[in-house]
């Protein structure tokens, strides 16, 4: 072989394992900058993720077609607001005016009558539990945090254990349970029957739902956090007398509502799948789709919310206006945040950090029993930390797991346990990329290092003990 033919091999060898190794230097660069920007010098969250967003994209493989570099980012934010834009202004509006109508309080007080105050926690984790398999995480959390203020106005302590008791029930069933994107694709991606997923991703979830309450209760003793205005909010109003507040009905409805109507969306797309294209339900599913998107659910709502108000306060015009463009400071706030940690997410993607990682896993080894489940768990948390999404976690493991297995026929345990395993590693290491971490602690009033040692370590305990109970089934009921 020539010399130079071989300097050129050698050359190339050399610039490929460089260029495969870059994702993971923008990986580690993005990390760096987020965390060094917001915890050690205190620059605000928007300017921190745009600036790691705008970092990351210099690793991006660009063609003379695409934009430019920083246009990608801009790009990225504005596709992260366009998804989640609308829900969260109005989910704004909704919480202050439930807030200030007393419809909130009147819930509260209803939880309280039922279930005792000790046990109104129990009540949102169940809500939480609940609302969160038809309705995505964020909305869910959306419609139950003004219920978790007003509990702390009425009892004046546990704030912390409120708000996590809300998110430890929607995140466990958002990543367990179908229909929510990440375990409906898993599924069918692993060949596992929609009603076995369904039936056994409850299981897993309840006893690591259990456990998230529990932790909530040690973190609500040991980093108590004061309830803090929302960005944009003045002080509370004054709670009312019970004849003051509204019906428990109409209190109810903004949050009932939205969930009745996306859960029949969801309901009616399963089954007109199913039955075929001259059903029942297949003519039903244009109302339901029209009717069941969350923006129009939650448009609807908070119409009613404000009616509520309205009612109840006899506000002028002014007043009315007032409050509302407070909400929507609120939530401009919180929507800012959240697109910039989307498009943080979205220049990672675009750097192939995931294809790295995915390259570092790869073995196409045969594997089978527990070290399966644990490469699933671990394959799918390393991705979650990397960009962010504990749905393209899920989606992107599953595919990876059913590559390396081949025809899960030859498993030893029913494939529904590598669908837990994945969907609890999807929990693992949520932090500034992920959008559910800024939901949470702007819609909560947590600081990022009080959201970092409550919300991400008790995702923590979730995932340990999902992954932990469905190796225990795997070895006591492997359903083979």
């Amino acid at each position: 072989m020539h010399w130079s033919t071989a300097l050129a091999e050698q050359a190339a060898t050399t610039t490929a394992a460089t260029a495969s190794f870059l994702p993971l230097i923008a990986l580690g660069l993005g990390i760096v900058c987020v965390l060094g920007m917001i915890i050690f010098l205190r620059i605000n969250a928007f300017i921190s993720l745009i600036t790691a967003a705008m970092l990351v994209s210099l690793f991006v493989p660009v063609t003379p077609e695409m934009p430019p570099r920083f246009t990608l980012v801009a790009q990225a934010f504005g596709e992260a607001a366009g998804k989640i834009g609308v829900v969260i202004a109005l989910a704004a509006v909704i919480g202050k005016c439930m807030m200030d109508s007393g419809a909130a309080d009147r819930i509260v007080r209803a939880f309280l009558r039922l279930l005792g105050e000790r046990q109104a926690a129990t009540g949102l984790l169940c809500s939480g539990f609940v609302l969160a398999v038809p309705v995505f995480f964020d909305t869910v959390f959306y419609l139950l945090v003004p219920l978790a203020r007003s509990l702390f106005r009425r009892t004046r302590r546990d704030y912390v254990l409120y708000v996590l008791a809300i998110a430890a029930g929607g995140a466990i069933t958002h990543t367990l349970v179908p229909p929510t994107p990440g375990p409906l694709a898993m599924a069918a991606e692993l060949g596992v029957d929609l009603g076995v997923m369904i039936l056994m991703g409850t299981v897993v979830a309840v006893p690591a739902a259990a456990a998230g309450l529990v932790t909530a209760r040690f973190m609500n003793r040991w980093w108590p956090v004061p309830m803090r205005p929302l960005p944009g909010e003045r002080d509370e109003p004054a709670m009312l007398d019970d004849e003051a507040l509204p019906g428990l009905f109409v209190s109810a409805l903004p949050i009932v509502l939205p969930v009745v109507l996306i859960t029949a969306n969801t309901v009616t797309k399963t089954l007109a799948a199913q039955a075929g294209p001259d059903s029942l339900w297949q003519a039903l599913l244009p109302w339901t789709q029209l009717f069941g998107d969350a923006n129009f659910a939650l448009w609807a709502s908070a119409a009613i919310a404000l009616g509520v108000y309205v009612k109840q306060r006899r506000p002028s015009l002014a007043e009315m206006a007032e409050n509302v463009e407070l909400a929507l400071m609120s939530g401009g706030v919180i929507i800012l945040i959240t697109a910039a940690g989307g498009a943080f997410g979205a220049m990672l993607k675009a750097a192939q950090v995931g294809d790295a990682i995915q390259g570092l896993f790869a073995t196409g080894a045969r594997l089978d029993g527990l070290l399966l489940l644990s490469l699933g768990f671990a394959i799918a948390a390393v991705l979650k930390v990397a960009q962010g999404s504990s749905t393209v976690a899920m989606i992107t493991t599953a595919s990876m797991v059913a590559a390396m297995l081949g025809d899960t026929g030859q498993l030893s345990f029913h494939p529904v346990y590598l669908c837990t395993a994945i969907g609890a590693g999807s929990l693992v290491g949520s932090w500034m990329n992920d959008s559910g971490f800024w939901i949470f602690a702007k819609m909560s009033g947590f600081t990022e290092t009080e959201s970092l040692r409550t919300w991400t370590v008790m995702l923590l305990v979730l995932a340990i003990v999902s992954f932990a109970v469905s190796v225990l089934l795997v070895t006591v009921m492997p359903l083979r």
